[in-house]
């Protein structure tokens, strides 16, 4: 089969694309032809090798994956070939502790096919395309856990979301109006907060201009004067976590799925201590996170958004757009036509 696999860590020219024998699945799996995928900011990092997880040579990266099984090894659990369906990336055994990431840990869906284990596949209903399904494991679940299930976002409340241009900011801006917050989106130009704006954002502001907690005093007052957000989303880390401390109001919450900044940035307790503030981390997502979002984009009420759609042959500039963040939302890899 065709796929984009490399053979050690590098930048996008570590990239191949080219013939791989084509994976056989073990029992209790299947073996899915992938009908779509997306690139998310965690195929950058396993591409130029991240501490402590070690990847298998060679690797095919992709985690989100959208397809039909073509065949399934043992019993298929009510599934059965011809069906659609979406996979959760991440696999965690419930007797080992033992984690799996597609595309990180295990050959992922930058592929013509690809397996995966049968309690890992989601039917994809009738009214959502490839396309769509395949944009929303990483991006969209990992953003449901952390506003819906971790953060418990309320309507009537005020969200301040950070690095809003990319897949789960995006991601961030569509659910939070959904669930009738009101949005402020902050990106890195007057470009993509113009896009936001267009997105259904409330208002947009360029942080390489003004720093977060300028922005925060300067809209809203002082924490000491009711000044701040309900709700500050910062997955960036960084030198905009110590800012976005500042930003939050008194009894509000600081969420984070996230460290694509930095991991280990500069903070200050006082402001944590003061405003009485809920720092709550969200890790990935579940089926259940994943599953919600798919029944919302069924019923009409979220639609992903969608940067390109490349060939699978081209799914290296794509990642080369992430790595350079030239990207408004989700990159789909589709096959070659």
């Amino acid at each position: 089969m065709k796929a984009q696999y490399f053979e050690r860590h590098g930048d996008v020219d570590a990239l191949h694309y080219g013939e791989i024998a084509t994976p056989e699945p073990p029992p209790g799996w299947a073996l899915l032809r992938v009908g779509a995928a997306s690139l998310n900011y965690l195929d950058v990092f396993t591409l130029r090798g991240m501490p402590g997880i070690k990847v298998p040579f060679p690797m095919v990266t992709g985690g989100d994956c959208a397809g039909e099984i073509v065949a399934i090894n043992g019993d298929g659990a009510g599934f059965a070939p011809g069906r659609r369906v979406l996979v959760t990336p991440a696999f965690i055994d419930d007797k080992t502790g033992h984690f799996e990431m597609l595309g990180e840990t295990r050959p992922g869906a930058l592929a013509d096919y690809v397996t995966a284990r049968i309690e890992q596949l989601i039917p994809i209903p009738d009214a959502v395309s490839d396309a769509e399904a395949a944009s929303l494991p990483v991006a969209y679940g990992t953003a449901y856990r952390m506003l819906v299930t971790r953060g418990r976002i309320k309507a009537g409340e005020t969200i301040l979301i950070l690095g809003a241009s990319g897949g789960v900011g995006t991601a961030c801006v569509l659910l939070a109006k959904l669930f009738g917050l009101k949005v402020i989106a902050a990106a890195g130009s007057e470009e993509k907060c113009q896009r936001l704006l267009d997105l259904g954002a409330d208002e947009a502001y360029d942080y390489s201009e003004e720093p977060v907690d300028a922005f925060s005093r300067r809209t809203t007052g002082s924490l000491f004067r009711g000044g701040g957000f309900d709700v500050v989303v910062n997955f960036t880390g960084g030198e905009t976590w110590a800012q976005s401390l500042r930003a939050v109001k008194r009894g509000g919450r600081l969420l984070t799925c996230g460290a694509t900044a930095g991991y280990d940035p500069k903070t200050d307790l006082r402001f944590i201590f003061t405003a009485e503030m809920d720092i709550r981390g969200s890790t990935g997502f579940t089926s259940d996170d994943i599953a919600a979002c798919l029944d919302l984009v069924a019923e009409g009420r979220l639609k992903p958004v969608i940067d390109q759609e490349l060939p699978l042959s081209r799914a290296h500039q794509g990642v080369a757009m992430l790595r350079d963040r030239k990207v408004f939302g989700k990159i789909v890899v589709v096959p070659d036509a």
